[in-house]
């Protein structure tokens, strides 16, 4: 599982192309959706798992992978205020992925090591979801600045 904090462009145009820990020789053009309500979430969650299966995520990756997703989306609605969700297929070689990458322009995460420290919460949770959804990928990035916002990238690859 690659950890990655990225440089200070502080955008997620090109996140899940080149910018990632592992270079990727092409990736489909990406979607961008809002991530505004939880009806938002609840599609974000519908999209996840089907191109999970279309890439042939085994359902155990899949579940995992939704399960992420569905936590960071919640994260940018809830500490964010609400930002958006960039949606990829990877393609690199024969090996297929998908990227997501969150960004909100919320209050930021002052301290990135902390807020990945299970047991952390800024709020009422249990403090589980970043490093939770951290440890459900195969590769994490994240960039936050008080006062700028975050921005979280999550990789699946097909085993």
């Amino acid at each position: 599982m690659a950890d990655l904090l990225f440089g200070s462009s502080f955008s997620s145009s090109g996140l899940c192309g080149m910018n990632s820990a592992s270079a990727h020789s092409g990736s489909s053009d990406f979607m961008t959706l809002p991530l505004q309500t939880d009806e938002h979430v609840v599609a974000l969650r519908k999209l996840v798992r089907e191109q999970s299966i279309t890439i042939k995520l085994t359902l155990v990756d899949q579940t995992k992978f939704v399960t992420a997703a569905s936590e960071l989306a919640r994260n940018t609605l809830k500490y964010g205020g609400g930002g958006n969700v960039s949606f990829s297929l990877l393609s690199n070689g024969e090996r297929q992925g998908l990227c997501l990458v969150f960004e909100d322009k919320g209050p930021g995460i002052v301290d990135i090591a902390q807020a990945l420290t299970d047991g952390f919460t800024s709020g009422t949770g249990l403090g589980l979801g970043l490093g939770g959804a951290k440890r459900l990928v195969d590769e994490f990035a994240i960039e936050s600045e008080p006062g700028r916002g975050t921005v979280v990238k999550i990789v699946k690859w097909k085993k």
